[in-house]
């Protein structure tokens, strides 16, 4: 069914693209997003549908289309059969111009990468891998339904450093079942590795998955927020002896080899999704694509827009954004910027609550810039609704 009524500008220029791959040969307990496990018999369907989505962006969209990142995620868009996947590739040449330092970057699960695809990928056009690693303990990659092992991802980073120099790897810190000895262990470990970019993400337990109901039955212990607080202040002095820069609370990265495509994420600049459930930015409003597979292909049938959803954010919005999203990077939030268009009494309410979370340990103020200190991220939620207009 198309959606009507919604006011997309086809004059904004399109610089920073998202592709999204559904499929995944498992599903993470700990996983909230559009990912099916299982549907493999509709990948060829799948991708005959993103390529109409991309025809109909070719036809209705009139601005910019010159490219500075593209970013292949799910899922596990290591499982995109090859031909698709070159197919695909040769479809977003025709549609937009290439960015002579484009970065294209693909998420892959060890375990689901065949050695000639590594050289399949570079021939697309893709230069950047950003590796599922997560946890190095084998049990509690089982007990997440994380069907990898560690010897999966020493062998993928082994092949995968012959054909890219840009490997980027994630890591959960605050898994269940996992020693402070085990964790330093890995992370020393993994800076030994030729990889350039780290991202370590906080365990966060959403509703409506595996490990949310095994946490309230009492069947999953998770660490402390000190524990955890603990292990990532060690993390981050592990990971800057070694040359890796903090640009965000949770990305590390050596010289030259930040993520451009998170960038544009945090510094609000739009950007464009293709795929179920793919979210879309034009600077004023936020789309949404059909998030059920099936009705998702029907949309592309009928030859319309995919977006089911549009959001036209308000001025409180814009705010918690700029707040949440600026405070976490190495750069900081201008508090000036933030208080210009504020009431006074705005302005009074926000000093007051700056001044009681800067008290409590949760937020950094320096030299007129608004931080956000690693013991603010377990209550980041509650931190940025305290800082609201």
């Amino acid at each position: 069914m198309c959606l009507t009524n919604f006011q997309y500008n086809a004059q904004v220029a399109v610089e920073y693209i998202y592709i999204h791959w559904p499929f995944c040969p498992y599903k993470c307990t700990y996983c909230p997003f559009v990912a099916f496990a299982g549907l493999d018999k509709y990948m060829e369907q799948y991708h005959q549908a993103l390529m109409q989505e991309l025809d109909w962006f070719d036809r209705n969209h009139q601005g910019s289309r010159k490219i500075k990142t593209i970013f292949v995620g799910g899922g596990t868009p290591s499982t995109y059969p090859d031909r698709c996947l070159l197919d695909m590739s040769g479809r977003l040449k025709s549609v937009f111009e290439w960015d002579e330092q484009l970065e294209f970057s693909i998420e892959v699960n060890p375990g689901t990468v065949r050695p000639e695809q590594l050289k399949l990928w570079k021939g697309a056009g893709i230069n950047r891998l950003s590796i599922g690693v997560q946890s190095l303990n084998d049990q509690v990659l089982k007990k997440l339904n994380r069907l990898q092992s560690a010897a999966d991802v020493r062998r993928l980073l082994d092949q995968a450093s012959y054909h890219f120099d840009n490997l980027s790897i994630d890591i959960i810190v605050g898994l269940p079942d996992v020693s402070q000895a085990d964790w330093r262990a890995m992370i020393d470990e993994m800076v030994t590795w030729p990889i350039k970019h780290v991202s370590m993400y906080f365990l966060m337990v959403h509703e409506n998955t595996p490990l949310y109901r095994g946490v309230n039955r009492g069947d999953v212990l998770l660490p402390t927020d000190d524990w955890v607080v603990d292990q990532y202040y060690w993390t981050v002095e592990r990971f800057k002896q070694a040359g890796f820069n903090q640009y965000e609370l949770s990305n590390f990265a050596q010289p030259g080899f930040e993520s451009h495509h998170n960038q544009a994420y945090w510094e609000r600049k739009p950007y464009r999704g293709f795929g179920v459930g793919a979210c879309s930015f034009d600077g004023e409003l936020r789309f949404q694509n059909e998030k059920n597979l099936l009705k998702y292909f029907k949309t592309m049938e009928h030859d319309c827009t995919a977006f089911t959803f549009v959001e036209s954010l308000t001025r409180s919005q814009v705010w918690l954004e700029q707040i949440m999203l600026g405070m976490r990077s190495a750069k900081g939030v201008n508090i000036n910027e933030l208080l210009q268009n504020l009431t006074e009494i705005e302005v009074r309410e926000f000093n007051t609550q700056l001044a009681v979370l800067q008290e409590a340990g949760f937020i950094l103020v320096q030299q007129g810039r608004l931080y956000l200190k690693p013991k603010g991220l377990s209550v980041e939620n509650e931190v940025v609704v305290r800082l609201s207009i």
